[in-house]
């Protein structure tokens, strides 16, 4: 194969490259068409490439383009002797154009040639790792994994767009009598439900908490909730194996401690509510992930797999600050790896078009203060997971700070101890209102559910 590769150029047009600078030098104002997604890179031809980083540099600096100037630039630049032909290149390069009009189009024939490239150059970086015959199988292929994607993403380049085509796409929901595949998912609290307007597509949604505060079993209620009106759920849960989980939600459905399904305590009558309860829950499409250690590359790869195979509807990972960075981050680099994390997990959403429920660590700092009430700047690493989320709730329990003796002592006569009872704080809501929401938790039995409490706006 190295030998048939080996007799080949890598793809390239050069006509459409000659047509793209000689266009530019007909029409200084073109560049502004084009230089949205392509890059001097993006040239197979050396002096292609330098002429074009020419244009972008005086397209930056608001000199006028045209055939004489970008001769005089690339004379200053010291640029002008890597031109084979210098300044009389620049005139054969527009007598090549076509038509100056159809620059875009030959711009996308330059783009689409280069991303070919990137993609042998890809190849053969992923042979080597297979050559490298590593002994860890999953390593291997979450760095082929993504490497794919690291293309993928420079590839998805996007321009300015009329509002009449998203408005188009709406009008053409309200349209269909289908509307399965947009309408918002509904989280089965209703409450928070009203809130948000539902769980909807494409949004990341942070939910974060303490340790054992109950974000991992809120997460987990509200895929079984969503599950349970016919959606499919996928869960990556690098914290919990796939029997904790299971255990988890079982105990939810059964009613029934979840200590006391784990070591089989239980009663006649009890094993016939676990049997419904298992019932009920195989009919449920969850698809459970609980590898310990990956990016979001690898979980984003799975994630496409299960949505064309059996369909995938809503994501839930469990949690954020467990996933691998990926290569090209120091380790002590903590907060940059995050943010490549936040960015990923909101791509990942809107590419595969569902809400992604990502569970989220809030930093000690909470645990240090009077006021135990979360807020945004508790999140660890916060920058940018409050900068990517398109929602971000935090789960909020008094009883967990303050005891029923400290709380009598504390708080005036007449008001009960908060026991069982919590607040979702919506603190950011990118396309809605903030507020806060009261849900009563039952610990034993790894469930909360809609209290009697309305909600309380900010």
């Amino acid at each position: 194969m190295n030998n048939l590769l080996g007799e080949k150029l890598p793809p390239h047009d050069i006509a459409a490259e000659t047509a793209v600078i000689g266009s530019i030098i007909i029409d200084g104002d073109s560049v502004v068409k084009i230089s949205g997604f392509l890059m001097p890179e993006h040239f197979f031809n050396k002096a292609h490439s330098v002429c074009y980083q020419s244009c972008i540099e005086m397209l930056d600096r608001g000199t006028a383009i045209d055939e004489k100037t970008l001769g005089d630039y690339l004379d200053s630049t010291g640029s002008l002797p890597e031109i084979d032909g210098g300044r009389g290149y620049l005139t054969y390069l527009v007598s090549q154009v076509p038509t100056h009009l159809h620059i875009e189009h030959y711009a996308r024939i330059v783009h689409r040639t280069a991303t070919s490239r990137k993609l042998i150059n890809a190849a053969s970086d992923i042979a080597t790792i297979g050559y490298g015959d590593s002994p860890d199988v999953d390593q291997a292929l979450s760095q082929a994994e993504e490497i794919i994607y690291d293309i993928r993403n420079l590839h998805d380049s996007r321009d300015f767009v009329h509002i009449k085509e998203p408005l188009d796409v709406y009008l053409a929901v309200e349209d269909d009598t289908d509307q399965s595949m947009t309408a918002p998912l509904d989280s089965g609290f209703s409450d928070l439900d009203s809130l948000l307007g539902g769980l909807n597509r494409s949004d990341m949604i942070v939910l974060a908490a303490r340790p054992s505060i109950g974000k991992s079993t809120l997460a987990l209620n509200i895929a079984r909730n969503v599950a349970g009106n016919g959606h499919k759920v996928a869960m990556y849960s690098l914290e919990m194996g796939r029997d904790q989980i299971a255990m988890r939600l079982l105990s939810a459905e059964a009613l029934i401690e979840t200590n006391r399904i784990r070591q089989r305590l239980i009663t006649p009558a009890d094993e016939a509510r676990i049997s419904e309860a298992i019932g009920r829950l195989s009919d449920l499409s969850i698809s459970i992930d609980d590898t310990p250690f990956q990016t979001v590359s690898e979980m984003r790869a799975k994630a496409k797999r299960l949505q064309k195979e059996k369909g995938l509807d809503f994501i839930v990972v469990d949690y954020m600050q467990l996933i691998y960075g990926g290569r090209g981050i120091s380790d002590n680099n903590r907060a940059q790896e995050v943010s490549k994390i936040s960015r990923a997990l909101k791509g990942m959403a809107r590419d595969l078009h569902v809400p992604v429920l990502a569970v989220s660590q809030l930093s000690r700092s909470i645990e240090q203060r009077q006021s135990h009430r979360p807020v945004l700047s508790d999140l660890r690493e916060s920058g940018s997971i409050e900068q990517d989320a398109d929602i971000v709730a935090f789960i909020h329990r008094e009883e967990k700070y303050v005891t029923e003796e400290e709380w009598v002592r504390s708080v005036s006569a007449g008001e009960p101890y908060p026991r069982g009872q919590s607040e979702i704080i919506v603190a950011k809501h990118r396309n809605g209102p903030i507020g806060t929401i009261s849900l009563t938790v039952d610990d034993k039995f790894a469930r909360f559910r809609s209290a009697k409490n309305k909600r309380l706006l900010n």
